[in-house]
């Protein structure tokens, strides 16, 4: 599969999102690219550490760990990408900033509560929520920055998270027995298409 075909599959999971963020956002984060790479740096982070969470929290689901201990390497190297841009630049890493999108779906998904096999599908569907945000942003960044690296950097990385996204669901669905899987995430869906109204405002990968 060559990258256009990658880049236009990637671009498919982005459908389900309820909104589409301003093209403004990306025109902020080019007038300040540090500000946005450093807070992209400490999402790649969080983005590895949720995937060992997952599995401390969920050891007896072999595939799961695998797959999780794949995506939670691969968010470190992308960590590590970043960070060299940042180099590249001339840019150290500095403390990293309150997400306060991500803080708004964690308290949705601990309101769903429940049994182990519901607290899964709920983490699965909070982790696999974040991940087609993060695309959708990406490719946002591959559209309309004007950097040529960070255009092929951007749409890179948004075919990796595209991938993590359908990881994330593919667990729910296996292991979430008699719960409605697709029902619980549509009305996720329809929660963060209300949340992400109040964000796409300051120059932070979900801010």
């Amino acid at each position: 599969m060559s990258e256009i075909e990658k880049y236009e599959k990637a671009k498919k999971v982005l459908l389900g999102l309820r909104l589409a963020t301003d093209e403004k956002w990306a025109k902020l984060c080019e007038s300040n690219i540090n500000s946005i790479l450093n807070d992209h740096a400490w999402c790649e982070q969080k983005a590895a550490s949720n995937a060992i969470s997952v599995i401390t929290k969920f050891p007896m689901h072999t595939d799961l760990v695998e797959a999780l201990t794949k995506i939670a390497i691969e968010e470190l190297e992308h960590f590590d990408m970043v960070l060299e841009k940042m180099k590249d630049r001339g840019v150290k890493l500095q403390y990293e900033c309150k997400d306060n999108y991500v803080g708004e779906l964690y308290k949705y998904m601990l309101s769903e509560g429940g049994s182990k096999e519901n607290q899964l599908v709920s983490r699965m569907l909070f982790s696999a929520m974040i991940e087609a945000r993060s695309c959708e942003r990406f490719r946002l960044l591959a559209e309309k920055l004007t950097d040529p690296d960070l255009v092929k950097f951007y749409r890179e990385l948004m075919i990796s998270e595209a991938h993590h996204y359908t990881t994330f669901l593919k667990f729910a669905r296996k292991y979430g027995g008699d719960i409605d899987v697709d029902a619980r995430w549509q009305k996720f869906l329809d929660f963060e298409g209300e949340v992400i109204k109040r964000y796409g405002i300051v120059e932070t990968m979900h801010g």
